[in-house]
């Protein structure tokens, strides 16, 4: 299954005193990536919640390398690296749409869960959105 990578232009007021992006909006920016590639797979934010369960975010890192400003175009890089039928990792890479320049790398791990808030087996519950997930594992042979 092929993907479009996601782009961001950096708005101004994504941007701090000294015009350079806020290290904060980088957290926004891999969640929109992350959005944008589970509705390329078809299976939105807003489906997952209609069918009744939801992926929380239990923890986030981000590492920056180079810094970002108003008007750069910022490629996305969206990859699973983790899957249990209970829990993802999924990996991102920021790059500098014109120059490839790597501006940042980071990871969001998740849970699922029921509409009620409790832990769900995604295989048991959604097999068809767990076989999404698990084809965009970095390592699929490493799929419990």
């Amino acid at each position: 299954m092929e993907f479009v990578p996601y782009r961001h232009k950096v708005q101004y007021y994504e941007t701090d005193a000294m015009r350079i992006v806020h290290h904060s909006n980088y957290i926004r920016f891999m969640e929109e990536a992350r959005c944008d590639l589970m509705e390329q797979m078809g299976y939105s934010y807003g489906r997952l919640e209609a069918m009744g369960f939801g992926i929380p975010v239990l923890g986030v890192s981000c590492d920056y390398t180079h810094m970002s400003r108003f008007g750069d175009v910022l490629v996305i890089g969206v990859e699973v690296t983790k899957l249990s039928p209970t829990r993802m990792t999924i990996a991102y890479e920021i790059h500098d749409d014109a120059t490839g320049e790597l501006r940042a790398t980071g990871e969001t791990r998740h849970c699922f869960l029921s509409s009620a808030g409790h832990p769900i087996s995604l295989k048991r519950e959604a097999p068809e959105a767990f076989e999404y997930f698990r084809l965009l594992l970095r390592e699929p042979e490493q799929l419990p």
